[in-house]
């Protein structure tokens, strides 16, 4: 296939890939707001759509995290092909879909990294992976960030509820609008430019351009209008885990967690780490049920999100691999992959359609059926008290 060909199809599964990331993370900023009533959903969407937006332009630091980082750049060039980069997006793609359907608010962030590394290390070795970048720019930051934010988060959420009386903590869904429109903010500075920088690495691997540059305009633009609209569709079933799932939210608790995740995430934004801003918003949300004497959280689906941040990271590898291997076989080999992948993705989003949530049950829980108890009678034929 003709390299310029193969660019083009690698940019627009990348941009795919950035519009998933925009609905799967959605949850990370507006899902608290949402849950305590301080935005209605669409307007939640429709603002953090337009901060991703804002937030894209601020910053290349992660972009230069992932183009010229994760992957290593060799005397000859970066040791990893666009078609590789195909593959590995295809691993992101399928893993951030699967985990939508189940809700489940697992990282786009780390999909992407598992994905490329899987594909890299198929197509050039394990050599062609900066251990040292993944272990201190995803590894470490994905292990410290949601602590730290929970942590921030809990003292927040204590600090809240001492400082303020009970019929004044209402007045915390103003403040959360500020708050969730900052890690919105936040998020369009770290998540956005994960795409720029698998372009900007697509361009460098084809010959396109520089080994060690940033990513150039029209890549930003795109990248953060991508992402905008993906955010904009909601990403419902992720927003109804996060706010509803591990614990009851009172205004006072989101906003102590939508400050406590913004500053993570700017924090390791300005540092050049890539984390997963999920795992952060999760972590704030779990701090805030410690925190706040009188709430529980549900460790049982705490417990199914870590789960899903451990296996991440391989699940998107292997099929990141698997992808590779087929993808190098050549143009049939690609053409076998988009058109498993396209149909996997067509399936999923038939599959949800038939228990669609959207932004007027996002908080409604599915009906069940409870036959009532029979009422025993006495002698009389009244029924007992």
């Amino acid at each position: 296939m003709d390299i310029s060909v193969m660019v083009a199809l690698v940019i627009a599964l990348a941009l795919f890939f950035d519009f998933t990331n925009g609905f799967h993370d959605t949850a990370n900023a507006m899902a608290t707001p949402i849950a305590t009533g301080a935005l209605k959903p669409r307007m939640a969407v429709a603002l953090a759509a337009m901060l991703n937006l804002v937030g894209a332009f601020l910053s290349t630091a992660v972009a230069q995290t992932i183009s010229g980082g994760l992957i290593r750049e060799g005397s000859n060039g970066v040791q990893i092909t666009p078609v590789m980069i195909f593959a590995g997006l295809i691993g992101a793609i399928l893993w951030n879909l699967v985990t939508w359907l189940l809700g489940l608010p697992s990282s786009s962030s780390h999909a992407l990294f598992g994905g490329l590394i899987g594909a890299a290390i198929v197509g050039a070795g394990f050599g062609s992976i900066d251990v040292s970048v993944l272990l201190s720019k995803v590894v470490f930051p994905a292990i410290l960030a949601p602590v730290t934010a929970g942590l921030v988060a809990y003292l927040a959420t204590k600090i809240a509820y001492a400082v303020t009386k009970k019929k004044q903590r209402g007045r915390f869904r103003y403040g959360q609008v500020f708050t969730s429109s900052l890690v919105s903010l936040a998020h369009g500075t770290n998540d956005a430019q994960k795409t720029m920088g698998v372009i900007t690495l697509t361009l460098i691997a084809a010959g396109s351009q520089k080994a060690g540059t940033g990513p150039e305009l029209w890549v930003i633009v795109v990248c953060a209008l991508a992402i905008a609209i993906g955010t904009y569709t909601g990403g419902w079933r992720i927003i109804r885990t996060l706010g509803k799932g591990l614990t009851e939210i009172e205004p006072g608790q989101g906003f102590a967690a939508e400050a406590a995740t913004t500053a993570t995430i700017l924090a390791s934004t300005h540092l050049g780490f890539a984390l997963s801003t999920t795992q952060v918003a999760s972590g704030s949300v779990i701090g805030t049920g410690i925190g706040r004497k009188g709430a529980s959280v549900r460790w049982r689906t705490a417990g199914r999100i870590a789960v899903g941040w451990v296996i991440t990271i391989p699940a998107a590898g292997l099929v990141g691999a698997l992808a590779s291997w087929i993808a190098l076989a050549g143009i049939v080999g690609i053409l076998v992959d988009a058109a498993v992948a396209a149909g996997v993705i067509v399936w999923i989003f038939v599959y949800s359609r038939r228990n669609r949530v959207h932004a007027h049950n996002v908080h409604l829980e599915p009906a069940a059926f409870v036959r009532p108890k029979k009422r025993k009678r006495d002698r009389t034929g009244r029924a007992a008290q």
